[in-house]
């Protein structure tokens, strides 16, 4: 049998054998409808608000801050467009994200621009990181949201959540997050980080896709993004999805409770296979070096398209990503390397490398194996190699 070596654990995570045992009875015997009144559906609601005490648990919250969600994508518009049509009727129209945001938020953001608010991009720097003191530069009377992503799902950069969480505490600003990279791999807490709202999805974590969360600060009426029936309490409509919801439960109940160890091992995985990486000609690490998600390592290589790379990855028996699954459709470059100033041809050679607690030394030993002598065969077919290695570089 092919060996197979699963590499893109951004985009998703393969399901826990922990968690499909968890919610296997919600779908089959356990089947009730959480609204209802008789038992079988009061033992549905009774799972539910156990998931939600372990969310809330493993974010530093309460409970009744957590409203679960299809997923990080929704809860990223529900808090930005819910946060923008609040604040508007006081008069504040102004919103600042990053320039290297996921599209949930970057979208949402375009599509309050043509409702008529503005809205600042903040640069990440060559680095990935966004700067405290120029985010505090960009705060404006009329702010009423700054929504800076935990970690990039790209370059795996992690952002100084808790400073910029402390600056936007102090001017009276609502603070989001989208933490779907994040949670699960970093410890979090929502109270000492001054969060105010913050996203996330359990398939990023081993649990099922189709499900994730808000954890919305009490005492924030935020605007509803889907109205309906009374579900969780009122502020998302749409019949609970128990067993997705039991699912992101027992997932991030094992994600949080493991997560020093496993983070531990996966950053020294991630080193060795940055440095034997690294040893290709004309090859860069993208985004800081130690700042960075334990199991992420984004990478360029000059001279070789990016989807050329990852079908011969492929046909290897290696899974990999050249950058965000939402748009592995696109012929652009990533958003996210041009945004810390990468040129177009270079940002086309990337490779996205993610490892989860489910990967193995033997699996970096054989990336590291495959993974040389696919970029050199690439070269030698690419007509512009030649010129790169004699002085004509294209970076």
């Amino acid at each position: 049998m092919k060996r197979l070596v699963y590499a893109d654990n951004a985009a998703t995570t393969p399901l826990s054998p922990r968690v499909l045992e968890a919610m296997l009875p919600y779908l089959r015997e356990a089947y009730g409808n959480p609204s209802s009144l008789y038992a079988l559906g009061q033992e549905a609601k009774e799972a539910v608000e156990q998931s939600r005490a372990a969310v809330a648990q493993c974010l530093g919250a309460q409970p009744n801050e957590i409203y679960f969600t299809s997923g990080g994508s929704e809860s990223d518009n529900w808090a930005v467009k819910g946060t923008a049509h609040l604040l508007a009727k006081k008069g504040k129209k102004h919103l600042i994200t990053t320039k290297f945001e996921h599209h949930a938020v970057l979208h949402a953001m375009a599509a309050l621009e043509k409702e008529g608010f503005s809205v600042t991009y903040l640069d990440v720097h060559e680095n990935g990181v966004v700067l405290p003191e120029e985010l505090e530069q960009a705060l404006r009377e009329d702010t009423a949201l700054v929504s800076v992503m935990y970690a990039n799902n790209e370059i795996g950069t992690i952002q100084p959540i808790a400073e910029i969480g402390a600056v936007c505490k102090r001017h009276g600003v609502l603070f989001h997050t989208d933490a779907v990279q994040a949670v699960g791999n970093l410890t979090i807490d929502v109270k000492a980080q001054n969060i105010d709202m913050l996203s996330l999805s359990a398939h990023k974590f081993h649990g099922p896709k189709g499900v994730g969360a808000l954890y919305l600060r009490r005492g924030i009426p935020l605007a509803n993004l889907i109205d309906g029936g009374a579900q969780e309490r009122g502020r998302r409509a749409g019949t609970e999805n128990v067993a997705g919801i039991v699912g992101l439960g027992a997932a991030i109940q094992e994600a949080c409770g493991d997560m020093a160890a496993r983070a531990a091992r996966l950053t020294a995985m991630r080193d060795r296979l940055i440095d034997g990486v690294l040893k290709i000609e004309r090859s860069r690490l993208n985004g800081d070096r130690a700042r960075r998600l334990p199991g992420n390592a984004n990478f360029c290589f000059e001279g070789i398209e990016g989807e050329s790379l990852l079908l011969m990855l492929d046909a290897s028996g290696i899974a990999a990503s050249s950058g965000s699954a939402c748009t592995s459709g696109s012929l652009d470059p990533s958003h996210v390397l041009l945004a810390i100033g990468l040129p177009h041809a270079v940002a086309h050679g990337s490779l996205r490398i993610s490892l989860s607690g489910q990967n193995t030394e033997e699996d970096v030993d054989f990336l590291l194996e495959k993974l040389p002598p696919i970029v050199a065969r690439l070269r030698a077919m690419s007509p512009l190699w030649e010129d790169i290695v004699n002085g004509k570089s294209i970076s």
